[in-house]
């Protein structure tokens, strides 16, 4: 969702920016890029550590909500699709094709900006299922989000694509034995197998989509 689908990665980022001050110091560059993808709770042992802080499970679980609670607000603003991101997703719902939003953020974040997305499809839902952070055993990199979503959908790993800008998304869908579409935006992602790389969703369509799930078979056909 953030940061590939609309533009909201970077709300966290003002957000962990925002915390990082009234700790006294400055989030770094490399450390914000460590963060993408990744839980509130890695995100905030990331922060702490860049600024050189020890901090107790407990401190880390108050800032973590402090930073979701900064997020919520800005959230609560105007939403803005990533480029191509909402002609894609029509296409793939005008040809009925089954889709599942996976994403980290918890809940309650999570469906303020689905609201937002929601009102942009007045006609057709957007998502057959959705999946959030906390409503996994495990967030990803490890693959039980995925594989939670596909199983919602009734639809094998063999038959799906995963869209992801995250290396921490692009690993989960990959290891839940997806074909993966990686389209970076605040984090670089590194080539692997079953991994098809394009700059951004603008120009992308639902034949693009066929030819990365065709890639991931010829992989897995090779193995």
């Amino acid at each position: 969702m953030d940061g590939t689908l609309v533009e909201t990665e970077q709300h966290w980022g003002e957000a962990m920016a925002a915390l990082a001050r009234r700790l006294g110091g400055e989030m770094s560059a490399k450390a914000r890029e460590q963060t993408v993808g990744t839980s509130i709770a890695v995100s905030m042992a990331i922060l702490h550590a860049d600024l050189g802080l020890e901090r107790t499970e407990e401190q880390l679980l108050a800032a973590g909500r402090w930073v979701e609670d900064a997020t919520a607000e800005l959230l609560a603003g105007e939403i803005h699709w990533r480029p191509g991101a909402r002609e894609l997703l029509t296409e793939v719902r005008h040809a009925a094709v089954p889709t599942a939003l996976v994403t980290t953020t918890p809940r309650r974040l999570a469906d303020i900006v689905l609201g937002a997305i929601d009102r942009a499809f007045p006609d057709v839902p957007p998502f057959d299922h959705t999946v959030c952070g906390d409503e996994v055993p495990a967030r990803k990199p490890d693959p039980a989000p995925y594989r939670q979503a596909m199983a919602a959908l009734g639809v094998p790993a063999s038959g799906c694509v995963v869209v992801e800008d995250s290396t921490a998304g692009v690993t989960a869908g990959l290891a839940a034995g997806a074909a993966v579409l990686g389209v970076p935006s605040l984090q670089e992602l590194s080539p692997a197998p079953g991994l098809v790389l394009r700059e951004a969703l603008a120009g992308v369509g639902l034949g693009d989509l066929v030819d990365v799930l065709a890639a991931r078979q010829a992989v897995d056909a090779r193995v």
